[in-house]
């Protein structure tokens, strides 16, 4: 691969990647790639707060808008469509600029996924399927008997992993399917990654605008976004509909949550979400931080950019 280097940008929800991405791009010669695992999906716009369709159209991303929601994406497809995009880009005499915030995807183009499971999407619906006769906890019951090992690592409730475990039992045992190792998803230039993290001082100051980000998609239509998507006839138990506030409208159309409910969860599920991004980053070495409060954090980024790249 190019000995061109490839640029980090990550941080919590709502702390202004995408505006921070797009005013470096009007200044340096770089390329876009999203890392966010549900802006791939087309349709689930409001949502996954996805740029415009006007800046998409003068700001390029690669990895927005490429599969339909009624398919998985997962990890190890992530790690290859970037390192095409990465090659693409660095083709180009261009510098990659990786902006999201799904942190694991980060973590396996760099590390690996280790032992990586094909998704097979029609055995994923019959585990779904059987659960909504028999229910998650004759799943997970199911799940302890074939594989204890496995098992024991998962909580109860935790429907995603119980399926994911199942998936994994299944591929371990049959000879038809190999796991698939990671070592070409890798980027083999780890000595070239140039680390942003994008934070702010106060948490509270997130905390208020992942309130307003939240109100904002609500008021901009996400519900009927994502009646849309479900007039098509999409399975609400995928993977995109079960990301962060399509979950919580979907509960919310099926009539298990209030409006005031299904505001509040999203909220809720939001700060949580932007906790463990936290953590991720603060485990992440080599990041330089800048703080998105500052209003010359442009200013600041573009200088440490230019210091490192001559």
């Amino acid at each position: 691969m190019s000995s061109i280097p490839v640029i980090f940008l990550t941080g919590p929800t709502a702390v202004g990647k995408t505006n921070l991405a797009i005013s470096l791009a009007e200044k340096l010669d770089v390329g876009l790639v999203s890392v966010d695992a549900s802006q791939v999906y087309r349709g689930l716009d409001i949502g996954t707060g996805k740029p415009p369709a006007e800046i998409l159209d003068k700001h390029p991303h690669e990895l927005i808008n490429i599969r339909e929601p009624s398919d998985v994406f997962s990890a190890g497809e992530f790690c290859r469509e970037s390192i095409q995009s990465i090659r693409k880009i660095h083709e180009q005499k261009k510098i990659p600029l990786l902006v999201g915030g799904t942190m694991f995807y980060f973590a396996a183009l760099t590390n690996g996924l280790g032992r990586n499971v094909f998704a097979d999407q029609s055995f994923r619906l019959k585990i779904q399927a059987e659960a909504e006769l028999v229910g998650w906890e004759a799943m997970y019951k199911r799940l302890y008997n074939l594989a204890p090992d496995i098992a024991s690592k998962i909580h109860p409730n935790d429907r995603q992993r119980i399926q994911r475990g199942l998936e994994v039992h299944r591929y371990s045992k049959n000879p038809a399917f190999e796991f698939k190792t990671s070592a070409t998803s890798v980027i083999p230039i780890k000595k070239n990654v140039i680390r942003l993290g994008l934070t702010v001082a106060d948490r509270s100051a997130l905390h208020a605008r992942i309130e307003e980000r939240v109100d904002s998609m609500l008021d901009a239509g996400l519900i009927i976004e994502v009646q849309s998507i479900l007039a098509r006839g999409v399975n609400p138990e995928l993977p995109s509909l079960k990301s962060l506030g399509y979950r919580q409208v979907c509960q919310y159309l099926r009539g298990e949550l209030d409006y005031k409910s299904m505001r509040m969860r999203m909220i809720v599920a939001t700060r949580q979400f932007a906790k463990r991004q936290y953590t991720w980053m603060r485990n992440t070495p080599n990041t330089v931080w800048f703080n998105s409060d500052d209003i010359h954090v442009s200013q600041h980024v573009m200088r440490y950019l230019q210091a490192m790249l001559t």
